[in-house]
Formats: C-alpha cells, sequence, structure tokens
C-alpha cells in the first residue's frame, strides 16, 4: 500500500475515534441519569473504564496470549505508558481545549469541578502506582507468591475505589444541558436498550479506530526510517489514549468541567490497577531506566495537579497546559540518551 493510501487510512482512523468518543460521551451521560449514578460514577468510572479499553488490550494481548521475551517487554512499556500520557499528555490537550474554548467566547479559561472526587482520584493513583513501581525496581527480588498477593490486593484497592466513588455521590449534576440520544434524538427520554447499545457500538468504535490509528503509525514509521523506540514509547501509547483526549475535550467544549477531569484521573487509577495486575501475574515485572523514568514523570505530574488544586474546586487551563513541559522533557530524555534507552529495553 502506498504512503498517500496509508496517510488516508490514518486520517480515517482517527474520524472513526472522533465519531466514537462522541457516541460514546453521549450515551455515557444518559447511562448515568438513567441508573440515577452521580458525576463522579460517571466520569471517574464508567467513562474512564470505557475509554481505558484500546490501551489496556495491548498489553494484555502481547503478555497473556503472545507470551514472548519481546511481547512482555511491549506489553509492560504499554501498562507504564497509559499513566504516563494521562498524566501528562492528556491534561495538556485538556487545558489546551480550555485556553482555546475561552478565546471563541464558549466557556471560561478554567474548570470548575468537584475538588473531592479529583482529589481522591488522585490520591488513590499516588498510592498504587507508587507501590506498583517499587515492586517493579530491578533490585527488588519478587517471588512469585508475593507477586500474585500484590495483583490481588491492586484489584481489591479498585474495587474500594469504586465503591467509594459510588458512595460518594454528589448527585447527578451532568443532566443540565444533557443532548438527545444520538441513536434516538426524537425521544425526550430514550429507550435504555438504545442507550446500552449506542455505549457498545461506541466502544467498539473506539477500539477499531484506536487499532487502526496504531497499525497506520507503525506502517508509516517503517515506510520513513523512524526509530521503533520512539515509536514505543512515544507515538503508540499517545494514539491509544486519544479517546479520553476526545472525550474531555468534547465535556470541556459542554462546559462539563466534572466529567471532563474526572475521565482522566479515573482512568489514571483505572491504569494503576487492572493493567499493572496483568504485568504483576504474568511477567517478571523488573522495569528498565526508561519505565522508570516514565513512571516518575507520571507520578510528579500527579503531584502538581494535587497542588494546583489545594486553591479550592477550580484549576486553570494554564495549568494543565504545563504538564505538557514533563511529556516534552520525556521525549528529550528518549532522543538525547537513545544508546542507554535502547540498552534498558533489552
Amino acid at each position: 500500500m502506498d504512503v498517500a493510501a496509508e496517510l488516508l487510512l490514518l486520517a480515517l482512523s482517527f474520524l472513526v475515534i472522533l465519531a466514537g468518543a462522541e457516541l460514546f460521551t453521549n450515551g455515557v451521560e444518559w447511562l448515568g441519569h438513567r441508573f440515577g449514578l452521580s458525576e463522579g460514577m460517571v466520569g471517574s468510572v464508567l467513562a474512564a473504564v470505557g475509554t481505558a479499553l484500546p490501551e489496556t488490550m495491548i498489553p494484555i494481548i502481547a503478555i497473556v496470549f503472545v507470551g514472548t521475551t519481546d511481547s512482555a517487554a511491549i506489553g509492560t512499556g504499554a501498562i507504564l505508558g497509559a499513566p504516563f500520557m494521562l498524566s501528562t499528555a492528556a491534561m495538556f490537550v485538556t487545558g489546551v481545549a480550555v485556553l482555546v474554548f475561552h478565546r471563541r467566547g464558549r466557556r471560561r479559561d478554567y474548570l470548575k469541578i468537584d475538588q473531592v472526587t479529583v482529589s481522591r482520584d488522585l490520591r488513590y493513583f499516588l498510592r498504587i502506582y507508587l507501590v506498583a513501581i517499587a515492586l517493579g525496581l530491578p533490585f527488588f527480588e519478587k517471588p512469585p507468591a508475593l507477586r500474585i498477593l500484590a495483583g490481588i490486593a491492586l484489584l481489591g484497592a479498585y474495587v474500594w475505589y469504586v465503591r467509594q466513588t459510588a458512595r460518594a455521590g454528589d448527585g447527578e449534576g451532568h443532566g443540565e444541558g444533557r443532548s438527545p440520544l444520538h441513536f434516538q434524538r426524537r425521544l425526550d427520554t430514550p429507550r435504555t436498550r438504545a442507550i446500552v447499545l449506542q455505549v457498545f457500538v461506541a466502544l467498539a468504535a473506539i477500539i477499531f479506530g484506536a487499532e487502526l490509528f496504531v497499525d497506520r503509525i507503525q506502517t508509516l514509521a517503517s515506510h520513513f526510517g523512524l526509530p521503533a523506540l520512539a515509536l514505543s514509547l512515544v507515538i503508540a501509547p499517545l494514539a491509544t489514549e486519544l479517546p479520553e483526549k476526545f472525550n474531555s475535550v468534547l465535556w470541556i467544549r459542554q462546559r462539563k468541567d466534572n466529567l471532563a477531569m474526572g475521565n482522566i484521573s479515573g482512568a489514571m487509577v483505572f491504569q494503576a490497577c487492572i493493567p499493572v495486575t496483568v504485568g504483576l501475574w504474568f511477567t517478571p515485572w523488573v522495569l528498565n531506566d526508561v519505565a522508570l523514568v516514565s513512571a516518575a514523570i507520571a507520578l510528579l505530574a500527579a503531584v502538581l495537579l494535587r497542588i494546583y488544586l489545594r486553591t479550592g474546586n477550580v484549576i486553570s487551563g494554564r495549568e494543565l497546559t504545563s504538564l505538557g513541559i514533563l511529556y516534552a522533557i520525556f521525549i528529550v530524555y528518549v532522543v538525547a540518551f537513545p544508546h542507554s534507552s535502547l540498552a534498558s529495553l533489552r
């Protein structure tokens, strides 16, 4: 296939993800409304888990079903790449969206969010991810029994997080300004099965579009001779995080700040628990220097977010865009130290 056709497929995959994200944000709001769920549950759990599926499938397939040494390394990189991308690039894109829509007169230049919900997400993420990274230190011996118990503990921590999020429900709140369900636009109150069908169709589109996007990126990288390291650490994880970014941008445009922020912070908690459990159970879980640097940056970004939120229920678009600097620092690290980075991946 020639380059023009590959670029056309790349653009098509981008549009598929956009369409899926639009269907998903609309459907998941109606789903939360139908079952009386709070914004915290809709944004931090339903939306976060749903849009985390593309990047979650990559390590599961690579580690569990392929099972080679190389695939285990790829899977481990994907597991750690997701929290890194969410805490830096996704927050940066959200901040840019805030500033752009503010300049267009469509919203204010800051997010007004539920400080308790987002702070809880970040607190859970920091505690859980610190434990996960500590278990992956090269000098820390991890017998199989310890890794199995640690994975069970992470699964239990996520169940507890979901329970706490549900118990701390802040009322619906997300119902104001809700658009008609796309699958039943003529009905003021759509049927439950139509809502569920739209959500599943949206998830299928998101997963298909993300996988197609990654495949096209890989083909183009091979054609132009781009280094595989840059692809595996930067381009591919960025592509699989597109659903969270697009959903948050759509909610930013609609001034639904709690849903926009909770979608990302909730996905960070999910990624620190479920995919890491897969890594603990099915790999030696020994992290190299590149993986540790990306993890350290993700933790630093989460700490900065907590500092930004100390002033109250407001976080500015500029504060969120500042986290893009951390993403740039990692790219500079990979480019400036290619030999040590490559060696650590072998």
